[in-house]
């Protein structure tokens, strides 16, 4: 019998595609696939979503003046120590800085969410705003309105989505659709932020790894994060959980989540 279930393949999915697991580790959600069909999907959405990302995110090259910067200080130190492992030392320790220079110029876009019980949540997120920015269509009720939106979700979900904001000239509403969080149902109101496209999941919270959030926004604390270069925003309010997921600046949708907390 696996060592491991399903919240702990979750928890390690990134990572197991990845290829980042040790041997042990990549052993026990091995065994844990072969009988949980539910994880094996969980997997599969991974590897395609991690193929969608190589093979389709634009890539830029490091700037000329950059590449010199960094091949001045790969140079060896003109004095050498007498002692040769003193001289190693020296030498590792400019790599080293210079490994710092690259991770500051490129961080932001490789930076992975910690562990903690929301990263199922925070990895859910960044794959269902994937499948919003590549579907053909995901829109399914043009935006004549929150007001014409909401509605419309009456009937396709077995809850009501709380949400009052009618967007504005900085967020526009562009409409909605029906979808997944994990294992249920979910509202998704589509917004845009300049040349951004924002991604609002609204799902039955229960049952769902929270934690203790740490941003004030309204009268509620939510979980700012960041994973493959999109900002996550993650905040519970009573029965209901709420997702705010774009490649926008962090503070854009903290500021967006003020807004749709207030109007709730």
């Amino acid at each position: 019998m696996s060592a491991i279930e399903c919240h702990d393949v979750a928890t390690v999915v990134f990572d197991h595609v990845a290829g980042r697991l040790s041997n042990e580790r990549s052993a026990e959600v091995a065994e844990h696939l072969e009988s949980c069909a539910a994880c094996q999907k969980l997997v599969a959405e991974e590897r395609a979503v991690s193929e969608l990302l190589a093979t389709r995110l634009p890539r830029y090259g490091a700037p000329e003046s950059l590449k010199r910067r960094l091949a001045g200080s790969l140079r060896p130190p003109p004095r050498v120590p007498a002692n040769r492992f003193a001289a190693l030392g020296m030498w590792l320790a400019a790599a080293a800085a210079v490994a710092g220079v690259v991770f500051l110029s490129v961080g932001p876009h490789l930076r992975d969410v910690d562990g903690g019980p929301e990263r199922t949540l925070v990895t859910e997120a960044v794959n269902d705003h994937l499948r919003v920015l590549y579907a053909a269509h995901p829109i399914e009720i043009e935006s004549g309105g929150i007001h014409q939106v909401k509605p419309w979700f009456s009937g396709r979900l077995d809850f009501a989505p709380s949400i009052a904001f009618d967007g504005d000239a900085e967020f526009a509403l562009e409409g909605g659709s029906v979808g997944y969080f994990v294992d249920r149902k979910a509202a998704v109101f589509i917004y845009k932020l300049r040349l951004h496209t924002v991604s609002l999941f609204v799902f039955p919270a229960e049952g769902l790894p929270w934690s203790d959030g740490t941003v004030s926004i309204g009268h509620h604390r939510a979980t700012v994060s960041e994973l493959r270069g999109f900002h996550i925003v993650l905040l519970r309010d009573g029965d209901l959980g709420y997702a705010i997921v774009s490649d926008a600046a962090q503070a854009d949708l903290v500021k967006l989540m003020g807004k749709i907390d207030g109007a709730t």
